[in-house]
């Protein structure tokens, strides 16, 4: 069964998360709590969103996702930030299961795209989104900004327009 996360299943879907980055030697990363995923997903306004693959009461995936926005389409989009099912589930339909629930919340309201990362390692995945019909985007590098780099570019002074209100900048200062 697929549906939306609750509360009570945080602790599940951090235990999934790590299992995830543990595939994806990455499990060192992991600073993210249980306390984190209450308050992002389940807080006042959430802005992020998961749905979990339930089989015989245990949650055995998890699809955590967020809104995108489009400057080409003119349209929201979902950013897939996870998609994991544990090995021994796989092969069941839980994964398609879970996109599927995320291209029906596209479709419904109007979204224009799914898009994800995937490892360039990860065969298994790389072919089973491909079965679904997704297309890798060769063309574009993903970048990321974090750790020192984005400290020391949020607290640098120098620039046109440094440390003003966005809103009040304009193209003549």
């Amino acid at each position: 069964m697929i549906r939306p996360a609750v509360p009570e299943d945080v602790p599940a879907i951090v235990r999934l998360v790590r299992e995830l980055a543990d595939y994806e030697r990455a499990l060192h990363e992991v600073k993210a709590t249980e306390d984190d995923f209450l308050r992002h997903l389940f807080g006042p306004e959430p802005r992020v969103f998961a749905h979990v693959a339930e089989h015989e009461g245990e949650v055995v995936g998890f699809a955590l996702w967020f809104l995108t926005f489009s400057t080409w389409l003119g349209r929201h989009g979902i950013y897939l930030e996870d998609l994991y099912v544990r090995p021994r589930m796989r092969g069941r339909g839980y994964g398609k299961a879970l996109l599927r629930e995320l291209a029906r919340i596209a479709v419904e309201r109007g979204y224009g795209r799914i898009e994800w990362s995937v490892l360039n390692w990860n065969a298994p995945a790389i072919g089973f989104y491909k079965s679904l019909g997704a297309q890798p985007q060769d063309e574009w590098t993903v970048y990321r900004l974090t750790g020192k780099a984005l400290a020391d570019l949020g607290r640098s002074r120098s620039g046109r327009g440094e440390g003003a209100d966005p809103a009040q900048i304009s193209p003549d200062r």
